[in-house]
């Protein structure tokens, strides 16, 4: 736990250039491919902003674990850090609201040749509002260590802090005594919807039921996307509100590194051509079945992980 505690603010310090200067790039990337109406060039840029939009989750998890590594620098000030994780908390909203209608982006030019002008302007307004926030973000986190350089020096930032959407959150969850229940009731469904659309699709991948055409169940992966996004929204609220338990096992960074390595997967079975082409009775290439066998095995483990994390504190 010590040699967690004592590395993670690295790996924040690391993770979070991917999704600052990352949506930077790829918002010229989109602007460009809007401009030219290169569609290769708009792919390219929903496939970006979905992996900006995965890799935000450790970005936002090793802030938290952060927070409990330097609180008690007396140097550091709490109530500083709570600042920057609230508008941390908006910022990572906005990267994946605009990482899944990325990927719906994808999917909707796999069945419909083109996304709709909704999605496809939808993408851009929601990363500009992203980048936004993200540069509030990134103001705020200067100020934890430097905070002679403060523009709101004024500001009661103790008021600030106790009245952020971090902190109400947390009392919310851990004042009601219905909300974490039916947070837990929402988590297992969410895991169940997506596991079993990630297991069938995968299996008709290894050769399963192959009467199906992979274009029957490829309609299915709006359902396992959404139970990722009410596991993601759940899962958010459960660390929030007790993040320095979770944050202090272990086991729970080899889970967060698995959910980011399976939702790149899923775009393989989103966009790529071999899955696709498969008609009934075909059986599909052996980098196929590979890629099928290796996402039912992530995603196993996150779900042995998940349900195991209780029973591995301290180990």
């Amino acid at each position: 736990m010590e040699y967690i505690f004592t590395n993670v603010p690295h790996w924040h310090m690391l993770l979070n250039h991917f999704p600052s200067v990352g949506l930077v790039i790829v918002i010229g990337l989109y602007l460009t491919s809007l401009y030219l109406k290169s569609e290769d060039l708009n792919r390219a840029s929903l496939i970006l902003f979905v992996v900006l939009g995965l890799l935000a989750i450790p970005t936002y998890l090793t802030g938290l674990a952060t927070n409990w590594a330097i609180l008690n620098n007396a140097d550091i000030s709490g109530d500083l850090i709570t600042v920057h994780q609230d508008a941390a908390l908006i910022t990572f909203i906005g990267l994946s609201a605009t990482s899944f209608l990325s990927w719906l982006g994808l999917w909707q030019y796999r069945r419909f040749d083109q996304p709709t002008a909704l999605i496809k302007w939808g993408v851009l307004v929601v990363a500009v509002i992203s980048i936004v926030t993200l540069l509030e973000t990134g103001a705020r986190g200067g100020d934890i260590n430097h905070p002679e350089i403060r523009i709101d020096a004024g500001v009661d930032i103790a008021a600030q802090a106790a009245s952020g959407t971090t902190e109400s959150l947390r009392a919310y969850i851990f004042n009601s005594p219905w909300i974490w229940p039916a947070m837990e009731a929402a988590h297992f469904i969410g895991m169940a919807l997506l596991f079993g659309v990630v297991l069938f699709v995968s299996l008709r991948v290894l050769g399963v039921a192959k009467i199906i055409p992979f274009q029957a169940v490829h309609r299915l992966l709006p359902l396992g996307v959404l139970g990722l996004v009410v596991n993601i929204v759940t899962g958010m609220a459960f660390l929030i509100a007790d993040s320095q338990r979770y944050t202090a096992i272990p086991a729970f960074y080899w889970k967060l590194a698995l959910i980011t390595i399976g939702g790149v997967s899923a775009l393989y079975f989103t966009m790529f051509n071999q899955p696709w082409s498969l008609k009934a009775g075909d059986n599909a290439a052996p980098i196929a079945k590979v890629m099928a066998a290796a996402t039912i095995l992530l995603w196993a483990a996150v779900l042995l992980l998940g349900r195991m994390l209780p029973y591995l504190e301290g180990v």
